[in-house]
């Protein structure tokens, strides 16, 4: 089953969309099961709500939120489950006091696990959005985990669900604040450029990207998560000393913000 709320064309979202999707099978996809040999063999559960924000001003960062959860059971045998999720910031002009308050939150939604969590999942989140062959992260990171299970569901459930409701903490305090500041066509042809890289990620890198399609997903809910409008231009760069090389600057080596 899969559920799709998406908005558009809206005066400050461009594009966004709240998918939640539940689907089975008999054996998990190769995405799921490359690095786990012991899920051969086992029937599967898979659940999860993915957020993504595209705003129109391109002072105005892009969002992403994913939480899910897997089940694969074989008889005779117990279960094998696990959590994942995490949310991330694609800035196109960075804000140094949006990036202290994205990952303040973010820090608060970990500090209740343990005491050194929110660094390990920045760490990871900073190494999985990242574009190899562009040498560059997709934008400031946040937290990501996968294979989450500490021996106990009701604490690794209690531990995702703090992750999701702390996103709207993150997000949007700084989506309003950034709405309504004026911008210019540079500005937005920039933001488009950028925004090729989002696309760059999720179609080579994003391992739900390819979960979903290996598994026989609906695509158009799948694909949610790409922005509307793209530009490529070859070899297009951006200007030196300019107040976007500020923003690349960020992306080629990661900040620690709190």
């Amino acid at each position: 089953m899969v559920a799709l709320a998406e908005l558009a064309n809206g005066q400050h979202i461009e594009k966004g969309g709240v998918n939640f999707s539940h689907i089975h099978g008999k054996n998990l996809p190769p995405s799921a099961s490359a690095s786990r040999p012991e899920l051969a063999g086992r029937s599967f559960q898979a659940m999860g709500v993915s957020v993504v924000i595209h705003p129109k001003n391109p002072h105005a960062p892009t969002s992403h939120a994913n939480v899910r959860f897997f089940i694969a059971e074989k008889e005779g045998e117990a279960p094998i489950f696990w959590f994942g999720g995490g949310y991330d910031l694609t800035p196109y002009y960075l804000y140094e006091e949006d990036a202290v308050h994205w990952h303040t939150e973010a820090k608060a939604a970990c500090d209740p696990f343990g005491e050194n969590l929110y660094a390990e999942l920045k760490k990871t989140c900073d190494e999985y959005f990242y574009l190899k062959h562009r040498g560059e992260a997709r934008g400031i990171g946040g937290l990501f985990f996968d294979d989450w299970n500490d021996g106990n569901f009701d604490s690794s459930f209690a531990f995702m669900r703090s992750v999701g409701d702390s996103f709207g903490k993150a997000y949007l305090p700084i989506l309003k604040k950034r709405l309504d500041i004026p911008f210019d066509d540079h500005q937005r042809d920039y933001q488009l450029h950028r925004r090729g890289r989002y696309v760059e990620f999720n179609l080579v890198f994003d391992r739900g990207t390819l979960f979903g399609l290996q598994s026989g997903g609906r695509t158009e809910s799948i694909l949610m998560s790409l922005p509307p409008i793209v530009k490529w231009d070859y070899d297009w760069q951006v200007p030196e000393n300019s107040i976007e090389q500020k923003l690349l600057d960020v992306l080629k080596t990661p900040r620690e913000w709190i």
